[in-house]
């Protein structure tokens, strides 16, 4: 692996480990508060756990790197959203179905949801229409889809650098205003700011897409390092000590790996599960509260059925991942190069004529 396959591959890695704290906090503390654990795990342990809730702010960071990345790299904003479509879609059709089906088959009932529901969740529109997530980690996939939106809107029409400069700026200043005024925001533009802004979180995505910019174009314009050190300076309003440091740290770490700081993490065990990362976090969190339930049920050890959950759900993101994910994304991209090459040659005969 070259150095350059190996910086973005410790990216994967990265993605990979945030999706495994974000299972581990399910599966212990968290599970622990919604229905009880039989045994009590170290408090330092349970403390570190804790930090796993925000491996989606990582993850967040992240989409702005790739997200502006592909947007440089797509012709249309038409491509775009099919490739993002693509990306998320059919992965999600399959976590939506299979955890429907554990939950109503092994529980918990409190988790469980009506087919209405779970068909609204198919188009990540669900949330916007007051229904509830299939399972409790698809709340970051709004926010992924609204941010693809609005990123489709302003990178195709705005293009230049110092428009979209502008924009972010705007909405860190909101996004600033948001989380400072957040008990105060009027309701008229509530939604607007909490939702279609997200504003605790918009932030996030626009430090990952400036380090996006230094890592392809070198040292930032003094705007840039300005708007990047509001993007950091944001987590510490926006979320409660000691998280708001954990957040600054992803910010770090992620920036470290970048640099090609971190290439030793690109290894074949964390590359395999960075591959898995969409899919283990589609399918872990219900169908993981099912089966440890089952266990204390079957009178198993509340350590083996956290153990058991965990194999499941590696086993069934595997299955989604190498079965329908992979091969759909393959599809698409031989589909999609060989209807570029045709409007090519359909442009260039028609230039010639």
């Amino acid at each position: 692996m070259n150095p350059s396959q190996a910086r973005l591959g410790s990216l994967d890695a990265l993605r990979g480990l945030a999706a495994l704290g974000v299972v581990l906090f399910h599966y212990l503390p968290y599970y622990d508060k919604l229905f009880g654990h039989s045994f009590e795990l170290p408090q330092l342990l349970t403390d570190t756990l804790l930090f796993g809730r925000y491996g989606v702010h990582l993850f967040f960071i992240l989409s702005g790197f790739v997200i502006f990345m592909t947007l440089e790299r797509t012709r249309n904003a038409t491509w775009f959203g099919l490739a993002r479509g693509v990306r998320l879609l059919p992965a999600l059709w399959a976590g939506i179905a299979i955890t429907f089906l554990s939950v109503h088959l092994l529980g918990p009932e409190s988790r469980a949801v009506s087919l209405e529901t779970a068909l609204l969740n198919a188009t990540l529109l669900h949330e916007y229409l007051g229904a509830e997530h299939v399972d409790g980690a698809y709340w970051s996939l709004v926010i992924e889809a609204t941010f693809y939106a609005w990123m489709a809107l302003l990178f195709y029409t705005l293009r230049d650098w110092s428009r979209l400069r502008l924009a972010f700026w705007t909405w860190m200043l909101v996004s600033y205003a948001g989380v400072i005024w957040w008990n105060q925001i009027p309701e008229g533009i509530e939604f607007l700011v909490k939702d279609l802004l997200f504003v605790k979180y918009a932030p996030l995505f626009i430090g990952g897409m400036l380090i996006y910019r230094i890592y392809r174009y070198g040292a930032p314009a003094a705007n840039d390092a300005a708007l990047l050190a509001m993007a950091l300076g944001h987590g510490l309003l926006a979320y409660k000590l000691p998280y708001c440091l954990f957040v600054l740290g992803c910010f770090t770490v992620f920036a470290l790996a970048v640099a090609g700081k971190l290439n030793w993490l690109a290894s074949k065990p964390l590359l395999w599960l960075g591959s898995l990362s969409y899919s283990l976090y589609l399918v872990h969190q219900n169908i993981g509260y099912g089966v440890i339930t089952w266990s204390y049920n079957a009178g198993l050890p509340g350590w083996l059925g956290v153990g058991l959950a965990l194999g499941m759900a590696i086993l069934i993101a595997s299955a989604v991942h190498y079965s329908i994910e992979k091969p759909a994304l393959r599809r698409f991209r031989s589909w999609r190069s060989h209807t570029e090459t045709s409007q090519t040659l359909e442009a260039t005969a028609k230039a010639i004529d």
